[in-house]
């Protein structure tokens, strides 16, 4: 099994990602993960999809994908010519004698201190998933009381790869 990133152009209409969420679900296609925002020009989103399989059924997803009415384009996003991020945002209980070397880790990671209380800590962090883990193991010995992260985000690097749609 291979893991493949998929970047969907699609029309900015309601029901979209349904259809397309759908079609995974239809056809027993897994999806890792699923980011979605409006791009720069409100008529269209842009879908970050990460999925995986072997050859043949990412073959299959990526032209079951863009047979979709509103998909505007589809293609996958390889590691070498991209750049992936992640968002986490991880809720640690801690005692007032533990904050500071949990401070020391965050920062260690370029995370962020958003929220403190009497016994918890929240911190925000970004990067790619390798990053993200590896924090998040350096926090085994803490109690996660709550962890949500994004997904991928990604586009792939430089200008020739730029989707320009009328």
């Amino acid at each position: 099994m291979q893991r493949k990133v998929f970047q969907i152009l699609v029309d900015n209409t309601s029901g979209v990602l349904s259809r397309i969420s759908g079609l995974f679900s239809r056809r027993g296609y897994n999806i890792d993960s699923i980011t979605a925002g409006v791009t720069a020009d409100p008529k269209y989103t842009r879908i970050t999809i990460v999925t995986s399989g072997d050859d043949e059924i990412l073959d299959q997803i990526e032209k079951q994908v863009a047979k979709l009415e509103d998909v505007k384009d589809i293609r996958e996003l390889e590691p070498d010519s991209s750049v992936y991020r992640e968002l986490a945002m991880v809720k640690v209980r801690c005692a007032p004698e533990q904050r500071q070397s949990i401070i020391a880790i965050a920062d260690i990671f370029r995370g962020n201190i958003i929220d403190v209380s009497t016994d918890s800590l929240l911190v925000e962090i970004t990067g790619n998933q390798e990053k993200i883990n590896a924090f998040l193991k350096l926090l085994d010995s803490y109690e996660i009381l709550e962890l949500a992260r994004t997904g991928i985000a990604a586009l792939g690097r430089g200008t020739e790869n730029v989707i320009y749609l009328p």
